[in-house]
């Protein structure tokens, strides 16, 4: 990508109440840039999610232009400089450029701005500080461009200056790195060298935080090298405690053809007290927590499928084979299938009344153990004979 005028496209770009946003602020003498993860997603050829707009016109005279447009208007974050315009039911979120005035590791004072090269200048990486106007115009004001082009993940500016205005850009740093960067050349040296003498920070965010970002990292097509690089420099141990990343490359490996999941990649890295430091919900730390016990304890596909699904004896089968270096048994997944649809042909009502209470869970425990134990394969007139 040279000097030459870079242009993206794509149906999003040109959608009316996008465009009618736009043309209302350049209509009232304003610049208006689409910024940000639409515009470099758009230059990698990825899908294009989450629209922001960025603008000179402060949040009072963007409501304004908005309001005569005819365009419906809600201050979302007016004091941060953020409204939300409403056209044909489509949120669009415009910020006003801001410029940091203080910072605290976790949020920013800010003030506005009506430069375009302020604004970029508190972004944090060069791959998201690209703005494009109506017409798909690329503005480069940081050298996004030819990271971009070399898939380099790369802070915007100082990259220890960057870091200390939000210390979860030392964890976005890994993050941006698994989803856009390039593993053959590497993580960026620098940058990696300020998140690793900045990673104390990581102390003061929230735990929500920490684990929205770990979720998004884990989930990228092969986080294994970015993760590597958190291990290495101490910043995993900080951020989840007792994990150990060496199989997770292996892990991808055997994943060949099997969707990414962050919770079978977070259980097979393990950690002490996994849920609480990540803040996950009830639901996520009981799947990942039963996944790594599945994966850990010599279940057989056909059990765990029984008890919790084949999917999770797929993944746990997956997990077990990465740690321990060896190949699944050839019928893991045939076996997996039947455990998922075998029916326990037993019910209390067939051992009552002779048996009560803890007498009738026991013996009811013992029958489908040793129902499992046979493939699924014996009746209920053998189990109770």
């Amino acid at each position: 990508m040279g000097p030459q005028m870079v242009q993206i496209k794509g149906d999003w770009l040109t959608a009316a109440p996008l465009q009618a946003v736009l043309s209302c602020l350049t209509a009232g003498g304003h610049q208006a840039f689409l910024v940000g993860g639409a515009v470099r997603n758009a230059l990698l050829g990825q899908p294009v999610a989450d629209i922001d707009i960025a603008t000179d016109a402060a949040p009072l005279r963007v409501t304004a232009l908005a309001s005569a447009a005819g365009l419906r208007v809600v201050p979302t974050g007016f004091d941060h400089g953020t409204v939300t315009v409403i056209v044909d039911g489509v949120p669009h979120e415009v910020t006003t450029f801001r410029r940091d005035v203080a910072t605290d590791g976790r949020r920013a004072v800010v003030a506005f701005s009506d430069q375009l090269a302020e604004d970029a200048a508190r972004r944090d990486f060069t791959i998201n500080a690209l703005y494009a106007d109506a017409a798909g115009a690329v503005t480069d004001p940081v050298g996004g461009l030819a990271d971009i082009a070399a898939r380099r993940v790369r802070f915007v500016g100082n990259p220890s200056m960057r870091i200390r205005e939000d210390y979860l850009r030392v964890l976005r740093f890994f993050r941006f790195f698994a989803w856009y960067g390039d593993p053959a050349q590497g993580i960026d040296a620098e940058g990696l060298a300020a998140c690793t003498a900045l990673s104390a920070g990581t102390e003061t965010l929230s735990r929500e935080r920490i684990g929205s970002e770990l979720r998004k990292l884990l989930a990228a097509p092969d986080p294994a090298p970015a993760v590597a690089a958190m291990q290495s420099t101490g910043i995993l141990a900080r951020v989840l405690p007792g994990s150990d990343a060496q199989s997770l490359a292996v892990l991808v490996h055997l994943e060949d053809g099997v969707a990414a999941d962050w919770r079978r990649r977070l259980a097979l890295l393990g950690g002490a007290g996994v849920g609480d430091a990540l803040r996950l919900s009830r639901d996520e730390d009981r799947h990942v927590a039963d996944l790594r016990a599945c994966a850990l304890n010599g279940q057989s596909a056909g059990e765990i499928a029984y008890r919790l699904g084949s999917a999770m004896a797929r993944d746990a089968g997956l997990i077990r084979s990465a740690l321990t270096g060896r190949a699944l048994p050839p019928d893991w997944a045939k076996a997996a299938q039947r455990g998922a649809a075998a029916v326990f042909p037993v019910s209390a009502a067939d051992l009552m009344p002779a048996l009560q209470g803890r007498a009738l869970g026991a013996r009811l425990r013992d029958l489908e153990t040793r129902w499992i134990a046979s493939g699924f394969e014996l009746s209920r007139e053998q189990l109770l004979g």
